[in-house]
């Protein structure tokens, strides 16, 4: 796939948060996405959702998305940003990573990285990711949540912590109630 490095003009560019802004961000979403997906049980529809309230809240999402498990690889599935690959590999890149160890992933610079292996270019404007492998209700992984910043150390802990407990609510725990 070749890419330009040229922001496209329906994108805006990533504004980090400090600690306390993203916090009370990640609270305001995690209360829309729980409202608005309160007794949804179709996949799609709550990837979609959790896709626009993440990327309405937090300003330093530039392309969020999930990657879905389909015939032994990623396959891109809900997402919103540019252009995002359309398969990826177990094991290839960060989301393949992600799929593959069924972990967390947080890369700081995502250009620091081989690229072609360790990293995948889908869009030369993303600096940082974030992946979370996304869980059904027997524990086998059915997506995984790829989220990429044009600013280096977008993503931290607390990312982390909110993310995977949006992804346990809305594809784990509801699966079990």
């Amino acid at each position: 796939m070749s890419a330009s490095a040229e922001m496209p003009y329906f994108i805006k560019p990533s504004l980090n948060l400090d600690t306390e802004a993203k916090k009370a961000a990640y609270e305001q979403a995690v209360v829309a996405i729980d409202a608005n997906l309160e007794g949804e049980t179709d996949r799609i529809l709550k990837m979609a959702t959790i896709n626009s309230v993440l990327k309405t809240y937090l300003p330093y999402y530039y392309w969020a998305g999930f990657y879905v498990v389909k015939n032994g690889r990623l396959s891109v599935g809900p997402y919103q940003g540019t252009l995002g690959c359309l398969h990826i590999e177990f094991g290839r890149g960060v989301c393949g990573r992600a799929a593959r160890e069924q972990k967390t992933q947080l890369v700081g610079d995502v250009h620091a990285l081989a690229q072609g292996s360790e990293h995948i270019a889908c869009d030369p404007n993303s600096a940082s990711e974030i992946v979370v492998p996304v869980l059904d209700g027997k524990g086998e992984l059915i997506a995984v949540y790829d989220v990429d910043s044009t600013q280096i150390n977008s993503f931290d802990a607390l990312d982390q912590f909110y993310l995977e407990k949006i992804m346990e609510r809305h594809f784990r725990r509801e699966a079990l109630d």
